[in-house]
């Protein structure tokens, strides 16, 4: 179990990216939702020993996480949003450096954690190639290769999926999945189907503060007959977002289809709909997202 009481933290600039955030956090796939610069990077920088928060306690099984911080590094497995590699380097010397850098001093024992890693997390066929020439996909599952030294008790992983094509993130979703049955892992992201597809709970951060924290399936069936669908003309999209709580709009067929959050039936030509995290999520954040297409309309 992964203890965070009463966290904060605001940089030299003045921006509070925690604000009194506390989470229990059992083992399992967690999932950590919020928009860019909602403090999910801050939260795991400091879950990883990685800075100081201004005030609050964090407790790993018994460890505590901010004053014993070489315990939980040899914990902790984390990959970051950003990891950089050295590109003429092949996955296996890099992956086995790691290793060395972890503590696996026997030569013959890391040799084969190293190749049961590159087997799991299906680099096995492309260990001899340079990491340079790895598409975003293997690069992802060569950082959580990494992270899986040691057999971490805790993982963490901040947006992991960004950026990469639907094969290569469904594969690494699967992976996930497959690691999340025996320990703590944390998935950082942004993406709502990521933590749907994958995590039993979760929690959604907005400006540094904790909106919402539970299980994905009670928070949607939480608003069952309260999301309302319409399709409208683009010119008609200010006057619906003044007059109804409009969570999201997307572009079909030449118009625009919103979805609305209200307790009642919102009047003529709103039909109801099932909700999804998506409206969740919205609904917490307090505020409509727009996709792209519909953005250019």
């Amino acid at each position: 179990m992964l203890s965070i009481r009463h966290l904060s933290k605001t940089y030299g600039n003045g921006v509070r990216a925690l604000s009194d955030v506390s989470l229990e956090i059992p083992a399992g796939m967690f999932g950590l939702l919020g928009p860019n610069g909602a403090g999910k990077s801050t939260l795991m920088r400091t879950i990883a020993t990685l800075q100081e928060p201004d005030a609050g306690e964090i407790a790993f099984d018994g460890v505590d996480v901010l004053s014993d911080k070489q315990a939980v590094r040899r914990l902790l497995g984390y990959l970051p949003q950003d990891f950089g590699v050295y590109p003429k380097v092949t996955a296996e010397a890099m992956l086995d450096h790691f290793a060395v850098l972890k503590g696996l001093a026997d030569r013959s024992e890391r040799r084969a954690v190293v190749h049961a890693l590159l087997e799991r997390t299906n680099l096995w066929d492309v260990r001899s190639r340079k990491l340079g020439t790895f598409s975003g996909g293997m690069r992802q599952r060569f950082g959580i290769a990494q992270a899986l030294l040691g057999d971490p008790r805790l993982v963490i992983v901040d947006e992991p999926t960004a950026g990469l094509d639907p094969e290569e993130r469904n594969r690494f979703l699967n992976l996930l999945a497959e690691i999340g049955e025996s320990v703590v892992v944390i998935l950082s992201t942004h993406i709502v189907e990521d933590v749907t597809d994958l995590c039993s709970r979760m929690a959604i951060l907005a400006g540094g503060e904790l909106k919402l924290c539970g299980e994905p399936r009670e928070a949607i069936s939480g608003l069952a007959g309260r999301i309302w669908q319409k399709t409208i003309s683009r010119p008609e999209l200010a006057s619906a977002e003044r007059e109804f709580e409009v969570l999201s709009r997307r572009l079909a067929a030449g118009r625009t289809v919103i979805h609305v959050y209200s307790p009642e039936d919102p009047g003529e030509g709103f039909e109801p709909v099932a909700p999804d995290l998506g409206d969740v999520y919205f609904h917490a954040l307090g505020r409509a997202v727009e996709s792209p297409a519909a953005a250019a309309a």
